[in-house]
């Protein structure tokens, strides 16, 4: 069920002012002169104060240890990174000094088998030409062993001069004839060529000389890793590159840049060590265009691919007017106030004994899809209710508390559905009649739908002042009331009406 604005009759001007509480059923009572506090607390309870100072400040310290904590955590999280990063660049220089070490070894030895081979086969070939030569020299002593036995047989045989004539003309002449070669057949020595071993030595200076390395590549963005004005970046490396640093590059990624790239956003870049870094002065809510190269005695890498960062979104505006609540709920919305699009939204409360006190009690509502939650609450209590946006980088800060209460609440009017003769006071609490006089046709809406002020279904009351002398409709209206006729003149409303009249 709706609030309907008063819509006083010609002649007189209006006071308005709603509050919600439950009851039985539905009545209009008188206002006092003095509202009741909406906190429900009473005068005179200083012990009260005390105390939720006493917890405020614990809270406060409490809130500090808590935050050197995390620096602790973060610092001894930053070190173990740095750890973790010059251990393994060791790790892959002892791999490629090993692997070059082992390649110069298996080309060694391949040159040893290459020149055993050959003394081998050089080998064979002398022994083979010596044989040959041996078995030849035995050839000929057999064959003057066969002609001395034969000379030796015709001397005893016959006389000397038949002996003398048939060596001189026989076989004994034919053989001394002949030129015996006593020469080797073969050298003694062994040749010795030089080994080429310039790709060896190729090798052993390559030890010294390192590959510039390849691209990095950039890892994508992690949950909660950036706040309002700062990014945490990481990348990796293939294992077999070394290198002495890293450049950093970014840029912020503005949708309204032409597309002349003498008018795109100035680039930055850091110069690390680490395979992270966190970048630092950004803008709010931004996305950032990042990457990465890396640089060695040889060279410096291609670079990597660029991907995209955001910085966490500004904290929401909650919008005070159009928040209202009852004793079971209430209904709290909010602005985003960022450019870029936001995840989600996280709605923390919180429960206050007495005001500007805070208690222990805290509550978040996680993942609100839209800029409105309606949160459940207890009776008769009072809470601080901030809310924060949430995208991939991480939640805002808090916005700006507001304090709902369940004992009752005032409900603002509406500006853009009074009627034209009506004006508003700024705090939204009172109309006024005005000089002119209109009909109720000339209310103009684009649609017939009211802005919904109750969170919850039940039994709820207003609470109206008027001046005495006003002539005045006050009400209820079912939503699809139709909006240009009078409150109550229809079977879709129902008013209770105030007429000057000569006795009254």
């Amino acid at each position: 069920m709706e609030a309907y604005n008063v819509v006083p009759e010609p002649g007189g001007r209006t006071f308005q002012r709603f509050s919600v509480n439950t009851n039985e059923s539905l009545r209009f009572e008188p206002c006092e002169d003095s509202c009741p506090s909406p906190t429900g607390a009473e005068d005179g309870r200083d012990d009260v104060f005390e105390k939720g100072e006493c917890e405020g400040e614990i809270a406060s310290i409490r809130n500090q240890l808590q935050g050197k904590v995390a620096e602790m955590e973060n610092f001894a999280g930053h070190l173990e990174e740095i750890f973790l990063t010059v251990e393994e660049n060791f790790g892959r220089q002892e791999q490629h000094l090993e692997q070059h070490y082992n390649d110069v070894l298996q080309t060694l030895s391949q040159r040893y088998d290459d020149r055993e081979t050959g003394l081998q086969e050089e080998k064979k070939s002398k022994l083979e030409s010596l044989y040959k030569q041996l078995v030849a020299c035995g050839q000929a002593l057999d064959t003057s062993k066969e002609l001395i036995e034969t000379a030796q047989e015709v001397y005893r045989c016959q006389d000397e001069r038949l002996f003398l004539k048939v060596a001189r003309l026989g076989l004994l002449g034919e053989f001394a004839k002949e030129d015996i070669d006593l020469s080797l057949s073969t050298s003694l020595e062994f040749s010795t060529p030089l080994a080429d071993l310039s790709d060896v030595k190729t090798m052993m200076d390559s030890i010294n000389v390192v590959p510039a390395p390849s691209a990095p590549v950039i890892n994508p963005q992690l949950p909660n890793s950036a706040t309002q004005t700062s990014l945490h970046v990481c990348w990796s490396l293939f294992s077999d590159d070394t290198v002495e640093y890293y450049e950093l590059y970014y840029r912020p990624v503005l949708e309204d840049t032409p597309a002349d790239s003498t008018c795109a956003p100035q680039e930055s870049k850091v110069k690390v060590k680490e395979t992270h870094c966190t970048v630092t002065d950004l803008l709010h809510n931004a996305q950032y265009e990042l990457w990465v190269t890396a640089t060695n005695t040889t060279g410096i890498s291609p670079a990597s691919e660029k991907a995209l960062y955001m910085t966490v979104p500004s904290p929401p505006a909650i919008k005070q007017r159009e928040c209202s609540s009852c004793p079971e709920a209430a209904l709290i919305r909010w602005e985003s106030g960022n450019t870029n699009p936001v995840d989600s939204y996280i709605v923390e409360l919180s429960e206050t004994g007495t005001v500007g006190a805070e208690s222990n009690i805290t509550e978040s509502i996680v993942a609100v899809p839209t800029c409105q939650c309606l949160i459940q609450l207890q009776a008769g209590r009072q809470y601080l209710i901030s809310v924060r946006a949430v995208n991939i980088g991480g939640p805002s800060d808090r916005s700006d508390a507001i304090t709902i209460s369940t004992t009752g609440t005032f409900f603002y009017l509406l500006k853009d559905t009074a009627h034209p003769c009506l004006s508003m006071s700024e705090d939204g609490f009172t109309i006024f009649y005005g000089d002119e006089e209109l009909p109720i046709t000339a209310m103009a809406f684009e649609d017939n739908t009211f802005t919904s002020l109750i969170p919850v279904r039940g039994r709820h009351y207003w609470e109206v002042e008027v001046d005495d002398e006003t002539e005045f409709r006050v009400g209820v209206a079912y939503e699809d009331t139709e909006r240009d006729g009078y409150l109550g003149a229809n079977g879709s409303s129902w008013c209770m009406r105030h007429i000057r009249t000569p006795s009254r």
